[in-house]
């Protein structure tokens, strides 16, 4: 096993930032760093490497406690905007899922359905500062008679509200077409018949698992920028694959690791926590999400140098082959070709649309970059890996 010619520690990387010290550079100024002075200088010089993503996660949503009535009550039903919350927890916690659709949505009855508020769009409400209607419903026991009541809540005087996401930043995610010969509506957008465009979600070199494939410095505990305020991994996400195939380089060629991230909902911002309509299919929220990157050693250094010409993902029909559950790919791209605005699809130009927004994760790489250098951002050393 060859030894790395760099080794620094949390604790020193830490010290850096305490004194100003600290080196700190973008994930895409990290490529151009290798490429010039190779790994083991880069490593030597850079301590910290800042990584984004924003694009619309599904699996996220919020535990919020709302507090008493008077008389008081077990909520066992709730909702907020008219947007149903589970309210299995406590007698007045609940949790709003970010896809949940509000009661009296249409749905896809008229298609295709606009969805134009659910819970990710009260998420955004509530960190937008805007006052949200709770309505409560209860069978009513001895020590919580109250049957019914309705209030209007805000973030500020909420007793608790964290922002809890089971499944973000996927490491990859699959480009979608359509094959079939007619327009169809997924998660991931409208797509054309006859392959008439190609859909993508992912911020490529920006994005924080492919700065760190084998998640060998992100786990529980990981500190990280999280709707535009200070998050953690709490667990690996649902759906975390990590066995995917991956190239030489470590970086998987389809839809691998999952983070499980939570943070105080109160210090987040409607900049980078967005309620998303996608029609035709449902709600969601866009998430804002970065992760600092510990160079370590010249391995992260190596790793933190990805560029989207070295990272693959698969074309797949969403049209036939995945509503039928056919594991089939046709043909793998590059994130440098989606990027490009045209890939070819069964010998022909199809113009690529992407639901993540480059530009947001580009600054959030640079948000979190000038946190570490103002010394307002540590690196949480995680205290379990993800599992690999």
């Amino acid at each position: 096993m060859k030894t790395c010619e760099v080794n620094k520690t949390y604790g020193e990387i830490n010290k850096k930032i305490r004194s100003g010290e600290v080196v700190v550079a973008t994930a895409e100024e990290m490529i151009d760093i290798v490429r010039d002075k190779g790994p083991v200088a880069a490593a030597r010089q850079v301590d910290v490497v800042t990584t984004g993503t924003f694009a619309p996660m599904c699996s996220s949503g919020a535990f919020l406690n709302f507090g008493q009535f008077t008389p008081t009550m077990k909520a066992a039903k709730v909702w907020l905007n008219n947007v149903p919350a589970y309210s299995g927890l406590a007698a007045v916690d609940c949790y709003i899922g970010a896809t949940e659709p509000c009661e009296d949505d249409p749905l896809n009855k008229v298609y295709p359905g606009e969805f134009n508020y659910g819970g990710g769009h009260v998420i955004q409400d509530l960190v937008a500062g805007r006052k949200v209607h709770l309505k409560a419903e209860s069978y009513g026991t001895d020590c919580y008679p109250n049957r019914s009541a309705e209030k209007k809540i805000d973030l500020a005087t909420l007793p608790y509200a964290v922002l809890c996401n089971p499944r973000n930043g996927y490491q990859n995610y699959n480009c979608a077409i359509n094959l079939t010969k007619k327009t169809i509506y997924t998660y991931m957008g409208a797509l054309k018949p006859r392959a008439g465009n190609a859909n993508y979600c992912s911020a490529g070199q920006l994005s924080p698992l492919f700065n760190d494939p084998y998640y060998k410095t992100i786990g529980i505990g990981t500190r990280l920028f999280l709707g535009g305020s200070v998050g953690y991994v709490a667990w690996h996400g649902t759906q975390h694959k990590p066995a995917a195939e991956r190239t030489d380089g470590g970086t998987p060629v389809s839809p691998a690791g999952t983070l499980c991230v939570m943070g105080d909902l109160k210090g987040m911002s409607p900049d980078w926590l967005r309620g998303a309509s996608i029609q035709g299919y449902g709600c969601s929220l866009s998430v804002g999400l970065g992760i600092p990157i510990p160079i370590l050693n010249e391995e992260m250094a190596r790793y933190t140098a990805v560029s989207d010409e070295e990272i693959f993902t698969q074309i797949v029909d969403y049209g036939h082959d995945y509503p039928n559950g056919v594991s089939r790919s046709h043909g793998q791209v590059s994130y440098a070709e989606l990027k490009s605005g045209f890939i070819q699809v069964n010998g022909e130009m199809t113009p690529t649309v992407p639901l993540s927004s480059v530009v947001k994760a580009r600054e959030i790489a640079h948000i979190l970059k000038s946190w570490i250098l103002k010394g307002e951002f540590q690196i949480g050393e995680p205290q379990f890996t993800l599992p690999v």
